[in-house]
């Protein structure tokens, strides 16, 4: 069975928030999607055999 690690997103670059206050904020993005990959990441853990 292929179950690959989840692998963490990149972190905004410096600069790549504009500061402008926007809905949709560079940094709120990479959040959620830390928030998602630390769940994928705990689910993959649990799934691995105990050694």
């Amino acid at each position: 069975m292929d179950d690959p690690k989840p692998q963490p997103p990149t972190p905004p670059a410096p600069g790549d928030c504009c500061s402008s206050g926007c809905v949709y904020c560079v940094e709120d993005l990479y959040q959620e999607e830390l928030t998602r990959y630390q769940q994928a990441l705990k689910d993959w853990l649990a799934r691995q055999p105990q050694s």
